[in-house]
């Protein structure tokens, strides 16, 4: 019999949340102990996937098929391409890092007076990384929609839940008076929680509306399946040979409504508003679970499913999203500049950054969607690697606010250089793993695109901008009052930074593995002008 391995893969975190949800209340370290554990040996499962892909075998491997409504033609399909192996491979990464960096996040008792409170953040976590694995493995639409949908839910109380007052408290375990001035207490982290399910719940809405349409068309009596399916590759293939038989203005309207919630997943230009709100009022292992991991849902959708079910219309609405890809690009890193709160302009970058992948992904080209489906994993591990560091120091000092600092690698030099390591890559500096992605994007979208290429390459000046200049105001000068007890990273913290700069590093100088495998699932989406495939 042949192991359900996709299945055992995100079944593992679930295990892992319901077994954290058993543990005694007065046990806190045996719970989080366990977490780390489930999310380690879910790794341990997706390196073996990664050891058994065949990069030169069938697109997709490691499938599974049974039926599971058979009313309406929904199945319960798994299978692994390479763009969706890269992305588990990052989530599995990061989860286990997230946790151990966030060891004492949700420890505090102030909202619910519960002592099982760190309990539930470590199962919400491992919840997250499940429905976010079967988004990247499910091949049925229906499938993938539902748990595109229901990781909102442990999403929505991670934010409102853990955020706001006191949420940077776990990250270090000194000191804690000075933590109430980081916010502004539970409302902002309220509205911030509910801003966020609302924008990507309307995005959802809209988006079921389009798999109803979807399943319409592949049920009319003279299509071309036998009844209604959701099959992802039966649908890819009908519309490749231009066999769905429905008008374009049909087809469009239902390409819309999947771009439209993809765009807000992102999240793309100008739907992004809801992010830099939910990133601040997050712990920062909440926000970078959000940022790296679950957004990166929105970007792989538009591959695999905007551009598979959609060719011609993916073709038509190219330059517009493009448009406003390059818009994101330079509006994120001007914003950014202007930030006076450390991580709100953090979250800015990925505004920006996210705009770099969706440019590449529609510019259609091998190179551009190589380098899209590359920069995401290197944006989640740069901006993991930045947002925490940032997290670790404002921790210490108790304040967001840029102008509070100065003078911090006088006093915290091994926090001080890996803040710079990190920012050196969040603005691709050669050597480190962004720079070949993002290369790849702008050569790759050029050929197609100049313009939008010419822009997007001038915005890289504004990326040295704000990240050389935060770490002028924050790390240099004399040590500004309040800043003289800042201690240096404790063994915990640099272990997760050591790991995530070492990936920066390896993937900056050697990318070719990763290339290997994402090349030829990039080359079966490549949409030509026609609306063909190639």
């Amino acid at each position: 019999m042949t192991t359900p391995w996709l299945t055992v893969l995100w079944l593992l975190p679930i295990i892992g949340a319901i077994v954290v949800a058993f543990v005694p209340a007065a046990r806190p370290t045996i719970a989080r102990s366990i977490a780390v554990g489930f999310a380690a040996g879910t790794l341990a499962v997706s390196v073996v996937l990664a050891v058994l892909f065949d990069s030169a075998g069938d697109r997709y491997q490691f499938v599974e098929d049974h039926s599971w409504i058979a009313t309406f033609g929904a199945r319960y399909t798994l299978g692994l391409d390479g763009i969706g192996l890269v992305l588990v491979l990052l989530t599995t990464v990061l989860t286990p890092l997230l946790l151990v960096a966030g060891w004492h996040d949700g420890s505090r008792v102030a909202d619910y007076g519960s002592r099982r409170i760190s309990h539930t953040y470590m199962a919400l976590i491992l919840l997250v990384e499940s429905m976010v694995l079967v988004s990247f493995l499910a091949l049925d639409v229906l499938l993938f929609y539902i748990f595109f949908e229901a990781m909102l839910i442990p999403m929505y109380f991670l934010i409102g839940g853990f955020g706001g007052s006191g949420s940077f408290r776990g990250l270090h375990s000194g000191g804690s008076g000075s933590f109430r001035r980081l916010h502004s207490g539970g409302t902002e982290r309220t509205r911030a929680a509910v801003k966020f399910l609302l924008y990507n719940l309307f995005g959802g809405l809209v988006m079921l509306a389009a798999v109803i349409g979807l399943y319409v068309v592949t049920a009319r009596p003279d299509g071309p399946f036998d009844g209604g399916t959701f099959d992802l590759r039966a649908i890819a293939d009908a519309a490749a040979s231009g066999g769905l038989g429905v008008d374009s203005a049909v087809l469009n309207a239902l390409f819309l409504g999947f771009m439209f919630a993809f765009a807000i997943k992102a999240p793309l230009w100008p739907f992004h508003t809801w992010l830099p709100d939910a990133a601040v009022q997050s712990t920062p292992a909440t926000a970078v679970l959000m940022m790296s991991v679950v957004d990166k849902v929105g970007t792989f959708a538009m591959l695999r499913f905007c551009l598979e079910l959609f060719p011609g219309s993916s073709n038509t609405f190219a330059p517009w999203i493009i448009t406003l890809a390059v818009i994101g690009i330079v509006y994120g890193a001007v914003l950014a500049i202007g930030q006076t709160d450390m991580m709100r302009l953090i979250a800015y970058t990925s505004i920006s950054h996210f705009g770099f992948i969706v440019l590449g992904i529609f510019a259609m080209t091998g190179q551009s969607q190589t380098g899209a489906t590359l920069y995401m994993v290197n944006h989640g591990i740069s901006t993991a690697a930045l947002f925490l560091i940032a997290g670790f120091l404002v921790s210490r000092r108790g304040s967001r606010v840029i102008a509070d600092y100065g003078g911090v690698q006088k006093v915290a030099p091994v926090l001080a250089g890996t803040f710079l390591v990190s920012g050196l890559a969040t603005l691709s500096l050669p050597g480190l793993a962004p720079f070949i992605s993002e290369f790849l994007v702008l050569i790759g979208t050029f050929g197609r695109y100049g313009v939008a290429a010419i822009v997007a390459t001038g915005a890289l000046v504004l990326s040295a901008v704000y990240i050389l200049w935060l770490y002028q105001r924050v790390m240099t000068g004399p040590v500004r009052e309040g800043n003289e007890t800042i201690s240096d990273l404790v063994r915990r913290e640099l272990a997760v930074v050591a790991a995530l700069i070492a990936l920066l590093i390896v993937l900056g100088v050697y990318p070719k593995p990763a290339l290997d495998v994402i090349g030829p699932a990039v080359q079966s989406t490549i949409v030509d002008s026609s609306g063909g495939q190639r």
